[in-house]
């Protein structure tokens, strides 16, 4: 039987401990860390969330790897490519891959009789991944692509439709500049939907319709297009994934046929990644402060136990026992001890990101955060590597001061008492 852990057992479940005095300080060392843990919780919950959904709305709208032609530069006027590629059928064995889809992108101006909004139409087929503007959709419909006909409809964003005054089923026209035409190229189509993600600097700037407009307007073949929009299922193998399509595509280029390139989201927009992760550090700030005040509030616990019970030490040390065996004692009760704060902890924190995931109580403005509500991703990876790297840090931590058991003497603390 392990003695040690049975004392502690003993000591933690005694009720005649509510007469010391450090029953007093356990409770407030008790709140501080079911307090830091909840903290801790919300944290990570909320930064995660924000990450991944402000991460999402840029994905939506330029997926997660793009092949174009190597000749196009960093702009929206790409130039064609053939959409029969003889890399594609291999891009099925990728089995991080989910979807490829291709797309054309053309930049050009909406003119209203009082206002004029630079854009980007941005053009799709009738096997475009519609999810991410289903979800966004706030009125109307997706236009109803086909293989056949052109289709004159459009779905321009809730920022461009209150700038431009543009309603549901109102005619927008689109002015477009041709390579050696003096005069622009217009297309006066229908506003079938209106989105809304908040991500402020594409919602206005992308319109999206029929790809066969835009090789109407380029004078392009039918199978030309800007290029390959390829979905990842999981954005942590971005990197790799396209280090594998790089090289498919290296592998598959045929004789005097395009060169293209490949070029995954971090790469293209850069700043708004390399923002998000700027927001870790934030994260890694809390979780050290956090543990630091849990740890020194259970560290004047444990001294205050130690002082409280030196004649039950110099009565175990006087049958026999060693400084680390009581020592073990103490380090025992105060896990104990910080597990019943984790434990509070952990119901605190997963019931705040549970109500604010569900009723969305705290708001927050959309023109500065990109989202409506402060987004809370929970995870439970998240949550046992919080409670685990806590509860060893704080074991640690309290090993130090547990050495103060070497310093009582049995004949005075006996005497004493």
């Amino acid at each position: 039987m392990n003695t040690e852990l049975f004392i502690s057992r003993r000591l933690f479940f005694d009720k005649t401990n509510k007469q010391f005095l450090s029953q007093k300080i356990i409770k407030i060392a008790l709140f501080g860390i079911a307090l830091g843990l909840a903290v801790m919780i919300v944290s990570i919950a909320v930064v995660t969330g924000f990450k991944k959904e402000v991460r999402n709305k840029v994905i939506g709208f330029g997926s997660h790897i793009q092949v174009v032609n190597f000749d196009s530069r960093n702009s929206y006027e790409l130039s064609p490519i053939s959409s029969n590629q003889p890399f594609l059928h291999k891009l099925n064995s990728i089995k991080e891959i989910k979807n490829v889809q291709v797309f054309a992108t053309k930049p050009g101006m909406i003119k209203t009789e009082e206002y004029i909004q630079g854009i980007v139409f941005k053009g799709v087929d009738n096997r475009y991944n519609w999810d991410f503007f289903q979800k966004n959709l706030i009125a109307g419909n997706l236009p109803q692509l086909n293989d056949s006909a052109r289709v004159n409809e459009i779905i321009i964003s809730e920022q461009v439709s209150k700038l431009l005054k543009l309603k549901l089923n109102d005619l927008a026209v689109l002015y477009f500049v041709i390579d050696n035409e003096l005069t622009p190229r217009l297309l006066q189509l229908k506003v079938c939907g209106i989105y809304r993600t908040s991500l402020e600097e594409f919602d206005k700037l992308f319109v999206i319709g029929d790809i066969k407009q835009i090789q109407r307007l380029n004078s392009w073949k039918a199978n030309e297009v800007s290029g390959f929009e390829i979905e990842v299922f999981n954005f942590n193998k971005t990197e790799e994934t396209e280090q594998l399509v790089r090289n498919l595509v290296i592998d598959y280029s045929e004789e005097n046929s395009n060169i293209l390139r490949t070029e995954n989201i971090t790469r293209m927009y850069p700043q708004i990644f390399d923002w998000l992760k700027i927001l870790d550090m934030n994260v890694w700030v809390i979780l050290i402060l956090m543990i630091l005040v849990a740890s020194f509030n259970m560290i004047s616990g444990l001294l205050v136990l130690i002082l409280e019970r030196s004649s039950m030490i110099g009565v175990l040390k006087a049958l026999g026992s060693q400084n680390w065996s009581i020592r073990k004692i103490f380090l025992y009760l105060s896990i104990f001890l910080t597990s019943r704060g984790m434990l509070w902890g952990n119901i605190i924190g997963v019931a705040l990101i549970l109500i604010q995931k569900t009723f969305g109580v705290i708001k927050l403005d959309p023109t500065t955060y990109y989202v409506d509500v402060v987004p809370v991703n929970f995870s439970l990876q998240h949550l046992l590597l919080l409670n685990i790297g806590s509860i060893i840090i704080t074991t640690i931590m309290l090993v130090v001061p547990s050495y103060l058991v070497s310093k009582i003497s049995p004949e005075k603390s006996i005497r004493f008492d």
